[in-house]
């Protein structure tokens, strides 16, 4: 009876070591702030962060690296999509996790899109999208 808890102990616990790994594996991005729904008002200061990858400047191109992009009122890429650069899809190619971001009043979405160091989208899987008030 000792050795078949044992088992199921030990089982138990490669299955719970297992499942920690592949969580800890899933790559993801996200706002620090603001939040969701939140209520701002301009400049809109951004607090972007990656788990799962890492952080390096536009150009290198060394895979499970990348750097953040934010589309104004826009929707995650498709993967491999090249991001393109204007007034509502923002590049932070140096490696910044923050920034300062003018919008006019009203609602917007923020979609934080991480892209390789080619400024290729790494797909829906590596976005985050939330919604804001600017007063």
């Amino acid at each position: 009876m000792l050795k078949k808890t044992l088992l199921g102990a030990v089982l138990s616990g490669a299955v719970l070591m297992s499942f920690t790994s592949a969580a800890q594996a899933q790559a993801r991005v996200y706002f620090v702030q603001p939040k969701d729904g939140a209520t701002v008002t301009s400049p809109v200061h951004v607090q972007f962060a990656v788990d799962g990858m890492s952080i390096s400047p536009a150009g290198t191109m060394t895979e499970g690296t990348g750097h953040h992009h934010v589309l104004i009122d826009g929707k995650p890429l498709p993967k491999g999509t090249v991001i393109p650069a204007n007034d509502t899809s923002l590049h932070y190619g140096k490696g910044q996790t923050e920034a300062d971001i003018r919008l006019p009043p009203g609602d917007h979405t923020l979609t934080l899109q991480f892209g390789d160091g080619a400024h290729r989208s790494y797909g829906p899987e590596m976005s985050q999208t939330i919604k804001i008030h600017v007063q």
